[in-house]
């Protein structure tokens, strides 16, 4: 039975609480040592149910329930640390040239995130009307929606010698043949499989996907080469809009955030004087400035999918099952579900 995961934000608030009374409780009668917050006393520095509550909130999945155990593992893990901490200082490692260096580009990288998220507070939720309209929008997500039994052969190649390899492809009657073209002609490949469900996909080779046969099998170009993806097989099981809803709101969500940060950091270089040095002004003068999205709010994207061309005819479904390391299964795991639109089995 699939059921839908709602994001809960308040939970790792109610689990930190919940430590901190636990915490608390277990201290003596003492009003003072209360009101301290002190956890614990490692010689003479202090470590406190804030600094264990900071890290049970980085917890995912932390039931309420488990919070007095995890505050107590946790609480010796931050001991250790403070003693490796006061051993470093005696030492004189804080010092170390190369570990300044790590603590500013910590407190830089840290400081601009922060800005970052700033920034992409200020995006609005998505209307009830804009969640209904990507729905209608992305049949191959929701109401086609299909689990793929996918088939992965990475190639290295010369951007000439992939016509061949397409024709090859082609006119194979099995992966199997394929893959002995490979190994005749000296070309190293490296093969994989794995069950994915419509949203693992990236959302531009989506469409693709849907379109495609069980046996059908495509090629992309990659950097190094390219990517044969065969699909084994697939079955549908499609999403309703009551259960999608919840995962297309935090999308689009996190899409207006991204298009916000965007636009505010070519806002910030449009209006800051940047000069490039030495080799490095060769290179600005002949590249045009992207800024990349933060990774946490750009959607995934595969840099195959954008030249994606199917191979004419196909594989047969059977054949294309065969020719690889493992047979590619007709389940699913748990785990493979339970990602992307907040599905899990």
């Amino acid at each position: 039975m699939t059921r839908t995961f709602h994001a809960r934000p308040g939970r790792a608030v109610a689990v930190a609480a919940m430590a901190a009374m636990l915490l608390l409780a277990g201290c003596s009668g003492d009003k003072k040592d209360k009101a301290s917050q002190t956890a614990a006393k490692v010689n003479k520095e202090e470590i406190t149910v804030h600094q264990i509550n900071f890290v049970m909130q980085q917890q995912r999945g932390l039931k309420p329930e488990q919070a007095d155990a995890a505050s107590r593992k946790i609480l010796e893990r931050l001991i250790d640390q403070e003693l490796a901490v006061q051993k470093a200082e005696d030492l004189k490692l804080d010092r170390d040239p190369r570990v300044v260096q790590q603590l500013e580009a910590s407190k830089r990288e840290i400081i601009s995130r922060a800005y970052v998220e700033k920034t992409g507070e200020a995006a609005t939720k998505p209307t009830p009307e804009a969640i209904k309209k990507y729905y209608d929008e992305h049949p191959a997500l929701f109401k086609e929606r299909r689990i793929y039994s996918i088939q992965e052969l990475g190639i290295e190649a010369t951007p000439d010698q992939l016509p061949a390899l397409r024709q090859h492809l082609q006119d194979a009657k099995s992966i199997g043949d394929f893959v002995e073209y490979l190994k005749a002609n000296s070309l190293k490949f490296t093969g994989n499989q794995a069950v994915r469900a419509a949203e693992q996909l990236p959302l531009n080779m989506l469409d693709a996907f849907a379109k495609m046969k069980d046996g059908q099998a495509v090629l992309a170009p990659t950097p190094t080469g390219a990517q044969v993806i065969v699909l084994a097989g697939s079955r549908t099981e499609p999403v309703d809009e009551a259960r999608a809803r919840p995962a297309i709101e935090q999308f689009l969500w996190n899409d207006a955030k991204r298009k916000l940060i965007e636009a505010d950091m070519k806002s910030l270089r449009d209006g800051a004087k940047i000069e490039y040095v030495g080799k490095f002004a060769e290179a600005a003068a002949s590249a045009p400035t992207a800024s990349p999205a933060p990774a946490s709010i750009a959607p995934a994207a595969s840099a195959a999918a954008a030249d994606a061309q199917p191979a004419a005819g196909g594989l047969p479904a059977d054949e294309a099952a065969k020719g690889m390391a493992k047979p590619a299964s007709g389940e699913l795991a748990p785990d493979e579900i339970a990602k992307g639109m907040g599905l899990k089995k």
